[in-house]
């Protein structure tokens, strides 16, 4: 069982009051529950109000005290919140009777008085006891909180946070949540006047369970477990001239960083590629693939190598159809035919580990992508979210952007950005051999459909994302495309036989 963790702030005025308010909504997740206690005029409601506000990100959202509705709802873009007022509940009973579990299924639970509950908490839940301190002046206040459960970790995370956004010489900024991305990675913008920038809160990842000889999926298929690799990419794609982000301050060992703020301009508009843009994503990778790259790139923590796209690598990620899209499409297959499906695209993975090496960024496409119109060339592309690099071959980049998972690009356009990235090829070498690059595009796009398949199918079922269920479709028709090329004629006759359509 997880041991509570402590932590004592002082909160000398109402600003600090909705600092800490800014911190806790942050953190704030669906499902939580967060108790204010303490005396009549102790702050309980200041703090509650300013919570909410923070969430909305709307400092002049009204916020009534529910002392007499006692539980007031409020539908907000990021997550719902309840607030309840018990002050005036004499048994747990009446709270059953106002509908509690039903409101609360969904939220962030906010209670004051919740020793009007009887014990009847969640275990995981934030604990905020106020007092006032006359001697420290008028309207200062000390806040004992306590996270209990999942919460521990929770909070003493916000508490470092905190201390690093005040190190950084950002204490004093609006902070607001950003959308995020499939990972437990989470964002935020940062407002300081006419200073913008980015936060990343990138916790370790913990290992998972074993899957393969005694190694979990994200070491098997070289996934970042710590911010290194971000900050070793990000160093290297500036040197070569590329629009990644300043990196402004660092905390490796806990997993925060402040970079700069690109902004939200994206490559797509209403839902389709613009091709100019995508032309320009082209011929970023064009530069990189242009000359050999390092396979090894400094850091504040020493030399970081990048780990290989090996076939190790590439199998597991395939294996991801067999255990996740299959079961969802109840098409499970015997251990001979999954052993069939291995050993071809093994021989499909000779090829690809004999090709040239360069960095791939994994994630090249539209989510990834941000427009600087203010900027020239190829510092045009705004690049994050390449803390996953791995040293491979150029073909998956190239793939990862032309067939982008998110938004359907037109087979057409496709063509296009293909010859466009053969022609800048060709200009940095005219011995680029374009048909043994359509071969190995074809790999490493049914590769990587194979794969999305199944993460997305995972997605649904484990991690309880739905939403990416609606982009199955397109990556269908993309694995059809690759499928077509007669590099993938056993492949294709296996998918054909086994895997439904979704």
């Amino acid at each position: 069982m997880t041991e509570p963790f402590r932590h004592i702030r002082m909160l000398a005025n109402e600003a600090e009051t909705r600092e800490l308010a800014m911190d806790l909504a942050m953190a704030a997740q669906a499902h939580d529950v967060v108790t204010l206690e303490g005396d009549l005029g102790a702050g309980k409601s200041t703090l509650a109000r300013a919570l909410i506000r923070a969430i909305a990100e709307d400092e002049k959202l009204d916020v009534p005290s529910p002392t007499f509705a006692l539980i007031q709802p409020y539908d907000l873009k990021r997550l719902p919140v309840i607030h309840a007022d018990l002050y005036r509940v004499t048994s747990p009973d009446e709270i059953a009777e106002l509908g509690w579990d039903e409101a609360a299924e969904g939220a962030l639970l906010i209670v004051e008085w919740p020793d009007r509950l009887g014990g009847a908490l969640s275990g995981d839940r934030l604990e905020v006891a106020l007092t006032l301190v006359p001697a420290r002046g008028p309207g200062a206040r000390q806040a004992v909180l306590t996270g209990h459960g999942a919460w521990a970790g929770r909070l003493a995370r916000l508490v470092a946070l905190r201390g690093f956004l005040n190190n950084a010489g950002w204490g004093g900024s609006l902070r607001r949540h950003l959308q995020g991305d499939a990972s437990t990675r989470s964002y935020e913008r940062l407002l300081d006047g006419q200073r913008r920038a980015v936060l990343m809160n990138a916790p370790k990842k913990p290992d998972g369970p074993p899957v393969k000889n005694g190694l979990p999926y994200s070491r098997i298929a070289h996934l970042a477990e710590d911010m290194v690799p971000f900050v070793a990419m990000a160093e290297g794609l500036r040197d070569i001239g590329l629009s990644s982000p300043e990196i402004e301050a660092v905390d490796l060992d806990q997993g925060f960083l402040i970079i700069e703020d690109l902004g939200g301009e994206g490559v797509i508009r209403d839902g389709a590629p613009l091709p100019e843009r995508y032309m320009a994503a082209v011929d970023v990778l064009a530069l990189i693939h242009s000359r050999p790259r390092p396979a090894t790139l400094a850091t504040p923590k020493g030399a970081y190598a990048l780990p290989a796209y090996d076939r190790e690598a590439l199998t597991i990620e395939v294996e991801l159809l067999l255990d996740w899209y299959l079961p969802m499409k109840d098409a499970r297959i015997p251990a001979s035919e999954k052993y069939v499906f291995l050993q071809r695209w093994g021989e499909l993975f000779a090829e690809v580990e004999a090709a040239p090496q360069t960095w791939v960024l994994r994630d090249f496409h539209s989510p990834n992508l941000i427009w600087l119109a203010g900027r020239d060339g190829v510092e045009k592309v705004g690049l994050i979210d390449f803390q996953d690099a791995v040293m491979g071959p150029a073909a998956y980049d190239v793939a990862s952007l032309l067939q982008d998972a998110r938004i359907t690009v037109p087979e057409e356009l496709e063509l296009q950005l293909l010859s466009r990235y053969a022609t800048a090829r060709k200009a940095f070498d005219p011995g680029f051999d374009m048909a043994a690059f359509a071969r190995l595009y074809a790999i490493m796009g049914a590769q990587r459909a194979t794969k999305i398949l199944g993460i997305f199918a995972r997605l649904d079922k484990r991690d309880g994302k739905p939403q990416y269920l609606a982009h199955l479709p397109r990556i269908w028709a993309y694995l059809q495309r690759c499928l077509a090329h007669p590099a993938l004629a056993q492949v294709k006759r296996w998918v054909d036989d086994r895997v439904p359509p979704p």
